[in-house]
């Protein structure tokens, strides 16, 4: 955190394959050492395995995923 100057946030670019931009968050978030290929290649295979399991799209049920895990009320200390 500078003193000065502001602090620029970049926006996170949406995944080449479908996308999305929580997507990409995701795959920002699995990636270890800086190995975004491996990454993107376990989470693509995985999104593939639900979409032969379920036969719907995959970035909906990723979508649903993440709204069931995210906390409906915030606590505060």
């Amino acid at each position: 955190m500078p003193r000065r100057a502001h602090v620029v946030h970049r926006e996170v670019p949406p995944d080449a394959k479908f996308g999305s931009r929580p997507l990409q968050k995701f795959i920002n978030r699995v990636m270890v050492d800086g190995k975004k290929g491996l990454a993107e290649t376990i989470v693509y295979s995985a999104l593939t395995i639900v979409e032969r399991q379920a036969h719907q799209n995959p970035v909906d049920i990723f979508d649903q995923a993440m709204r069931n895990v995210t906390p409906v009320l915030e606590v505060k200390p």
